[in-house]
């Protein structure tokens, strides 16, 4: 493929995808997106740690090539357009990808690209695991009770941007069929959107879910919802939940009715159960009982919400993890807003794309290199070195720059 700005580094060899399976070369070409704000400042850190993580791993057996891309503001300069075609292209012919923060506009403005990703690369799963490392602090009395995957429904729901402005042309057609047609009773002149939900993307990322849970010996996956409120919808997510667990994965699933009745509360041995609680519940219970939950379903709105509410309880989105996974193409990223008043000062914390980068390197199935850079992270927090968001909230703690902490991680790597 060729491309306008796009520089494919000369050594390295694309992943591919084989027999339904990804195939990753010893030394695959990796795209990045710097990102917005502080994006550049992270990523130059985080590229450093992830390199040395792998020779540490693997000696020269293995290399990841890194190629990059443009989306943002970056993007803009380049081509006029902060969403270019190319980048598209280029995540779709490498595969696995990572990029940095990108700046969204709030109430208006252009469309987010982070949900734009999303959508054109069908990137259905966001995948946010939370855990607490030592050290790190956290409001919680006892933080490392928290170990959850959560699976948030990308392509649905609220996030299919199906929503008309109050007084528009369209916001009252769809008023006057609504009431005239449907017999709808709500204020005239709202805002108007749409929320759909699928048996199809419900299922696949319920699919992914189990399946995830199976793969790293979960306990159990538990579908959050609404349902109770949005019947037929949130509802019909919860519904299809059990359906799949039940048709697809009968021999390894069962219920937490099941559980309870038929075990004693006890599951046997390579089963997993299958539960669900309303949202709001929820949110409580991750602060109450989170030993309780293990790999989480759940759909995009509330998806948004409960990861960024379970990172704050292990030390926030600064060091919390994403992916966007779809049926093979994955694009990590960074969880946080790009910070554009700390752009530029090599002062971020570069936890969140780091461990991003840990994920990624667990996508290619390079599980030595993913745990040596969480060892490291833990064993340099653990020594109170950290930068200023974390510093300010330990006593005793060595403040450092974005910079100075990746050095300090790859020195305990050495």
């Amino acid at each position: 493929m060729v491309y306008q700005h796009i520089r494919l580094p000369a050594g390295g060899e694309k992943i591919g995808i084989r027999d339904g399976k990804l195939h990753v070369p010893r030394e695959p070409v990796i795209g990045y997106a710097e990102g917005d704000g502080i994006g550049p400042d992270i990523m130059r850190a985080c590229l450093r740690v992830w390199d040395a993580a792998v020779a540490k791993a693997y000696g020269r057996s293995r290399r990841i090539h890194w190629c990059e891309l443009f989306l943002g503001e970056k993007a803009a300069a380049l081509y006029g357009n902060a969403f270019p075609d190319e980048a598209v292209d280029a995540l779709k012919d490498l595969v696995v990808s990572i990029k940095g923060p990108l700046t969204t506009p709030v109430g208006g403005g252009m469309r987010s690209i982070n949900v734009a990703l999303r959508q054109t690369l069908d990137l259905y799963a966001c995948v946010r695991p939370v855990r607490h490392f030592p050290g790190v602090p956290s409001p919680l009395l006892r933080p490392e009770a928290v170990d959850v995957v959560i699976f948030r429904e990308n392509t649905e729901d609220v996030y299919a941007g199906i929503e008309y402005s109050a007084g528009s042309p369209e916001a009252f057609q769809l008023e006057q069929f609504l009431k005239q047609t449907l017999k709808a009773d709500f204020r005239e002149g709202s805002a108007l959107g749409v929320k759909p939900v699928s048996e199809f993307g419900s299922k696949r990322l319920i699919r992914k879910a189990i399946r995830y849970a199976l793969e790293h010996r979960r306990r159990s996956v538990t579908l959050v919802h609404k349902g109770n409120i949005m019947k037929f919808t949130e509802g019909a997510f919860r519904n299809w939940g059990y359906e799949l667990a039940r048709t697809e994965f009968p021999e390894q699933t069962l219920s937490e009715e099941d559980l309870i009745n038929l075990h004693a509360g006890k599951p046997p041995e390579g089963k997993i159960v299958i539960k669900d609680r309303i949202a709001d519940i929820m949110f409580q219970q991750m602060l109450l009982r989170p030993k309780e939950f293990d790999v989480i379903a759940t759909l995009n709105l509330n998806g948004d919400y409960l990861s960024d509410a379970v990172a704050a309880e292990v030390g926030g989105v600064g060091i919390a993890p994403g992916g966007n996974i779809g049926d093979f193409i994955a694009v990590f990223e960074a969880t946080h807003g790009s910070a554009p008043k700390y752009a530029g000062q090599d002062k971020a914390n570069p936890g969140s794309l780091l461990f991003s980068g840990a994920m990624l390197l667990e996508y290619l199935g390079w599980h030595e290199a993913a745990e040596t850079v969480k060892n490291a992270y833990g064993a340099v927090v653990g020594r109170k070195i950290v930068t200023y968001d974390f510093a300010r909230q330990m006593e005793g703690a060595k403040e450092v720059r974005t910079s100075e902490f990746a050095d300090a991680l790859i020195a305990v790597m050495a």
